[in-house]
């Protein structure tokens, strides 16, 4: 009771003071602590011992909701708050392996477990990403994509183990991981006209197995490259689109003679005797006729810097050839059909 009589011969004294001007409407909670400030009130204890419809008068309802909170009688809703679950599944080997058996058996009981938990919340797995830590203390990583979003552990153990079969190391397996992307299960009803991939998972082995003899760098979908310089394309991960539309033409007058590349270029020389004989691997013959050189040129400004002149040569057989001449070396790019 003293403290509030305090408090309140405070609050009184302030006003006498002119600390508090009638015309304070609706003050923000900056200016409520100033004013609290400027009345002698620094801690929890002076506020609550203030007199709650005073304070009300005075400051606001902003302010009684402080009151409140200070007090420990003010009510808030609380907000469901759900953290995202994650579908994680490690272990740390007691030794060291160097086979791709115990290691497959761990991501089989990974599978297993990381199945039964998608599986109870109804959902799927489109993405796995298997991590493996060496002796050595490097990581290495991959993430897979899955065409169709599945549990069926036996198809991502198939994808995993056909990723396994040439994975080599230098160094010790120490310890393993594996995490599942979850989606939901996608439903569609295809029109009358529309086909759907027969068996993706098929499709996602058959290149699983291309990438782990070629490479990544030489499975994919080929993409042209923003530049001049001819044949420039990049490799990007093969997706299947499922409404793709292939526009194909049917004007016969517009057609034009097809170069079938060579990949890589063949070498190829030009020998000048009475007549000029073309010799390559691919392809040798006398050149009746050319047109050329096509003076190309591109990345001047870099070290990717390029030049070429082309040629479009017509053999004594009646062949078409396409060829260009770069830094003194001849090479044959195709054939036109």
């Amino acid at each position: 009771m003293k403290g509030s009589n305090l408090a309140k011969t405070k609050i009184q004294g302030c006003e006498a003071h002119g600390h508090l001007t009638s015309n304070v409407q609706n003050p923000s909670i900056k200016e409520i602590l100033a004013i609290l400030h400027k009345w002698g009130i620094h801690t929890l204890g002076q506020l609550a011992a203030l007199n709650k419809e005073e304070l009300r008068n005075r400051l606001g309802v902003d302010a009684v909701r402080l009151w409140e909170r200070a007090n420990g009688t003010a009510t808030r809703l609380l907000k469901f708050v759900q953290p995202p679950e994650t579908f994680d599944e490690s272990f740390e080997f007691d030794h060291e392996i160097e086979t791709a058996e115990p290691l497959l058996f761990m991501l089989r009981r990974f599978l297993d477990q990381l199945a039964v938990r998608l599986s109870a919340i109804y959902l799927v797995a489109k993405e796995l990403t298997l991590r493996i830590n060496f002796s050595n203390q490097q990581t290495y990583e991959r993430v897979f994509k899955i065409p169709q979003p599945t549990v069926d552990v036996d198809l991502l153990f198939r994808m995993l183990q056909t990723h396994l079969e040439n994975f080599k190391s230098e160094y010790p397996i120490i310890a393993v991981a594996l995490t599942a992307q979850p989606i939901r299960p996608a439903s569609q009803q295809f029109g009358l006209f529309e086909t759907a991939l027969r068996n993706p998972q098929q499709l996602y082995e058959t290149l699983a197995r291309l990438s782990a003899l070629l490479g990544n760098d030489r499975v994919g979908t080929p993409v042209l490259e923003e530049t001049h310089r001819p044949d420039a394309f990049r490799m990007e991960p093969f997706a299947w689109r499922q409404n793709d539309e292939i526009r194909m033409s049917n004007d016969e007058g517009n057609s034009k003679p097809v170069l079938r590349r060579f990949r890589p270029p063949a070498n190829a020389a030009i020998f000048i005797s009475q007549d000029r004989h073309l010799q390559s691997e691919k392809i040798a013959g006398k050149v009746i006729d050319q047109s050329g050189p096509f003076l190309l040129s591109g990345n001047w400004w870099d070290e990717k810097v390029w030049a070429r002149a082309e040629y479009d040569i017509q053999l004594e057989n009646g062949e078409l050839v396409g060829a260009h001449e770069s830094e003194g070396n001849w090479k044959i790019d195709g054939i036109y059909d």
